[in-house]
């Protein structure tokens, strides 16, 4: 079994325009939600053997916050082929990853990390800022993940708990 987080950065400030899309700085509620998301992750003692991010300020930045968070003692790994990535790319990635390694984070943007779960799970919605979806996948090895093997186990976000009912459980 591999178990895969796919973790869309928190919220973004786009005050200064004159920054790059990639430079672009946590917001004030994306600096809040980063921890939130993280402590829920904590709660459900999840232990992730590797990190993969986007090197893209705003989500290395919501990596290095949810791996405090969670105690992450290892180095977080920056991809630069995550940041703007589509699915094949982004599939790519992960079937790369050690075999060691049975719980993967993946830190990164939309709309590649939603289309990247439509594929694997056929649940189309969209990841808000700061949400997590967590997948198994009913395989030894990272090589074989795929949507024949894929299970959506959960779905969560920072504004879920303020919301009626919940996605996926």
């Amino acid at each position: 079994m591999k178990k895969l987080y796919i973790i869309r950065h928190a919220k973004s400030s786009r005050k200064d325009i004159s920054l790059d899309d990639f430079e672009r700085p946590l917001n004030k509620r994306g600096r809040k939600d980063a921890p939130l998301m993280g402590s829920k992750l904590k709660e459900k003692k999840v232990k992730p053997d590797i990190i993969l991010s986007s090197p893209a300020l705003r989500a290395k930045t919501t990596a290095e916050i949810i791996a405090k968070e969670i105690k992450f003692a290892k180095e977080i790994k920056f991809d630069k082929d995550i940041y703007e990535s589509g699915v094949s790319t982004l599939h790519s990635i992960l079937t790369k990853i050690a075999d060691k390694n049975k719980v993967a984070f993946l830190f990164g943007h939309n709309p590649g990390l939603s289309m990247l779960v439509e594929n694997y799970t056929h649940f189309n919605e969209n990841i808000p800022t700061c949400g997590v979806v967590e997948i198994e996948f009913d395989c030894e090895s990272w090589r074989d993940i795929s949507a024949d093997n894929a299970k959506l186990l959960d779905f969560d976000y920072p504004k879920k708990d303020k919301e009626n009912g919940s996605i996926v459980h």
